[in-house]
């Protein structure tokens, strides 16, 4: 299976939680493994795996939310904390303007630009076309840019206008 780190990074993405992202990655090769026959040699592994994990993670979400709630706010409650640096906040301010972004947009750029991914390779990840993959990524790079009130070359991308 190789090197696992690029596979925890995009579940905490994913998860916003270390130790469900670390579950998530365990699923993810079991999986594989037990599905090992149904992957195609010669195609990319890295994409294969990073397909399982996101199919899995939103499979799980489906699931919880036919799930009971947290009615009396003790999880949400443990799960909260404080900033206590500027970095933390700067990491924050970044994850809300994450989510402002259309769900497409968001995992291109975090598979591309957290992940390292080749945009050949998210697409394949993705299951859609490459043009696809390289629009997503510029648009979630202009909006972000907005939502952060950046110059777009500080993201990584140029600024085009595109929304």
């Amino acid at each position: 299976m190789g090197n696992l780190v690029p596979l925890r990074a995009y579940a905490i993405s994913l998860t916003k939680a270390f130790d469900r992202a670390e579950d998530l990655v365990q699923d993810t090769v079991l999986r594989a493994l037990r599905r090992r026959e149904s992957f195609e040699k010669g195609t990319n592994q890295k994409a294969w795996l990073f397909t399982i994990l996101r199919n899995t993670c939103f499979s799980e979400r489906r699931r919880a939310r036919r799930e009971i709630e947290d009615a009396d706010g003790r999880l949400a409650s443990e799960m909260a904390t404080g900033a206590d640096q500027e970095s933390r906040l700067v990491l924050q301010e970044l994850e809300a303007a994450l989510a402002r972004l259309p769900q497409e947009q968001r995992e291109a750029l975090l598979l591309v630009g957290m992940e390292g991914l080749s945009y050949e390779e998210t697409a394949a990840a993705l299951g859609c076309a490459v043009g696809t993959v390289k629009c997503r990524v510029n648009r979630a790079r202009n909006r972000l840019a907005e939502i952060l009130r950046l110059d777009a070359d500080d993201l990584g991308g140029k600024r085009t206008g595109q929304r």
